[in-house]
Order: C-alpha cells, then structure tokens, then sequence
C-alpha cells in the first residue's frame, strides 16, 4: 500500500484530495492546523468521514512548528503539500505572516522530503503568481512572472524552493498552479460562496469594479483529478503546471448564474477596484494536457448547480448561527 503525507488535508481542496486517495487504496497521513483563518468547524465536518477510515491518520499540527515534523512517521512516497496561508487581499494586510506560513512553511515540508527520502514533491501554487499579464491565456513558459500581492510572492518563492531542492536533492517536485478552484466544500471567503450565502440570506454582494473583471474557475473534482496525475508524473525532476478550465467567466456572469442555481435575485453593491487584484486570469493548458493528460471535465454552470444543492443543504456553523 502506497502511503501519502498531504498538508492542509481538512480544508475545501485537500479534503476532496482525501476522499479520493482513500478510495483509490492509499494510506493517506493529514496535517492540518485548524487555524482561525475560517471557522474550523468546517474543517472538522469536512474530515468527520475520513477519520472512521483504517487508511486515515489525522496530525493536528502547524507546519512551521519543526519538531512536531521530526515526530511523524516516515515511509511516505508522496508529498501534496496544500496547507498555506490563503487569500490575496489579507496578505495584503499581513505580509509577514504569509511569508512565514507560506515560505517558511514549505521550507520545513521540502526538509522533511530530504531527510526522510521522500521521492515526490507535489505543491499547490497559484494563478496569481502571473500578476497583471496581458499576454493570455497564461502559460507556464511566460517567464515574467509580476506578482502584485503577498499571498502571490510567496507562491513563487515555493515554486523556486522547490527547484532549489530538486537540483541539489533529486526531489522531483512539480508545481500546480491553480486557477479559482470552486466547488463543494469550498471555502466561505471565497467570491462564489460568499456570494451565494449572501443571496440566500437576502444580503447586498459587493461588486468590485464594473462587473468586467474575469476569472478561469476550476471545479475541484478537476483540480484533483490534476494533483493524483502529478503524484504519478515521472517525466522529469521538476515542473510547473497550470491546471484550470481555460474559460473566463465575468464577475457579472457569475451573478447571473449564481442568480438562476440559487433561484433568487442578486442585490449588487459596486465598490472600488480592491488592491492586489487582477483584471482577468486565464490559464493555457497545452502542458497540462501533454504532461498530465489533463482536460477539465465540469462545465462552470453545471459546477454552480451542483454547489447550490450542496449549500442547501448546509446547515450553518456555529459562527454563521451567531450573526
């Protein structure tokens, strides 16, 4: 039985990651922090499953914290290193604690692959770290890379981290750059579910800008079946992979669909252009085809449509019940 370590396995992507290791016969190690950074209640609801399974150990632990790194097992034969301090506009406000998460954080992850002999390194890297690019659709061989908040710098000092360590060590580590992962599960900050709740409950959506802004979504059951290709993926020592729907979708274009999965109207509150934010992102995905044989398979309205019935479904957190 293959054995995996994936880092940030209780949150929105990592714990889809989860689900489908475990059924594909892996025995799958989770760190996770349950920080604050949204209600942890989430967290412990999305991984209430997974815990009853043999194949599933849970390490509640931060991956700053190295001592706590040198007490778990070894024998892994993968890393997917999802755990990071997410969201561009917060970095904004607290760049320091980004860069400590974020860098250092996977610092400590690539040492541990070192030490332990750990032979495949897979990092979840970001759109952002394209900047305002008016060269599109995004690809990888674009080497003027422009980030323009926190959160996307530290995404590219992890791409670098990771070379560094592929060169001198022999890891291979491949590198994915999400584009707006949405889906089940996802996390509530994020714009569709935000959104969404925000809907159903009768509230005002800020509109940053005029509406025109676009955005390449991605629904997670694409964006994982992306990360167990490059845990499989030999090819070379070290890549970067975009993996996204290569189709933008307009700010006001959500709303809309958002309007007709929801069944309710949208009350619109246009707000200025937010610092840190990008006008559009839109991946190329000739690599990812040719390396990972990967094609997205969810239409954007259809992954809205089944988001909505989950949220329905929802009861609210702790946190929601008390507003």
């Amino acid at each position: 039985m293959k054995r995996v370590l994936v880092t940030g396995g209780a949150g929105f992507i990592g714990s889809h990651v989860v689900d489908t290791l475990l059924a594909d016969g892996w025995r799958v190690d989770v760190i996770d922090s349950f920080d604050s950074f949204y209600d942890p209640a989430i967290k412990h609801a999305n991984i209430a499953a997974q815990l009853q399974h043999p194949d599933y150990t849970l390490h509640s632990l931060d991956i700053r914290d190295q001592d706590a790194l040198r007490d778990l097992p070894g024998g892994f034969d993968v890393i997917v290193h999802l755990a990071a301090r997410a969201g561009v506009r917060p970095s904004i406000a607290d760049p320091a604690t980004y860069q400590d998460v974020n860098v250092r954080g996977t610092q400590n992850l690539l040492e541990f692959a070192r030490t332990r002999g750990v032979p495949q390194f897979v990092f979840a890297s970001s759109s952002s770290v394209y900047g305002v690019n008016p060269r599109v659709p995004w690809s990888e061989e674009d080497h003027v890379l422009a980030p323009i908040s926190p959160y996307a710098s530290t995404k590219v000092s992890g791409e670098l981290l990771g070379h560094v360590y592929s060169h001198l060590y022999g890891l291979r580590f491949v590198a994915l750059r999400f584009f707006t992962v949405y889906g089940e599960r996802q996390r509530p900050d994020l714009a569709i579910h935000k959104f969404a709740r925000l809907m159903l409950d009768g509230r005002p959506i800020p509109i940053f800008g005029d509406g025109s802004t676009r955005r390449d979504y991605t629904h997670v059951s694409d964006i994982v079946r992306g990360i167990t290709a490059a845990m499989a993926y030999t090819g070379s020592a070290y890549e970067v992979i975009n993996l996204g729907n290569n189709r933008t979708v307009s700010l006001a274009e959500l709303v809309d669909v958002l309007e007709d999965v929801l069944a309710v109207r949208a009350q619109r509150e246009v707000l200025p252009m937010q610092p840190g934010d990008v006008p559009q992102t839109w991946a190329n995905l000739e690599k990812a085809g040719r390396l990972l044989d990967f094609k997205p398979q969810v239409e954007f309205r259809t992954g809205c449509a089944a988001f909505a019935r989950w949220l329905q479904d929802q009861p609210p957190t702790p946190r929601q019940a008390a507003r």
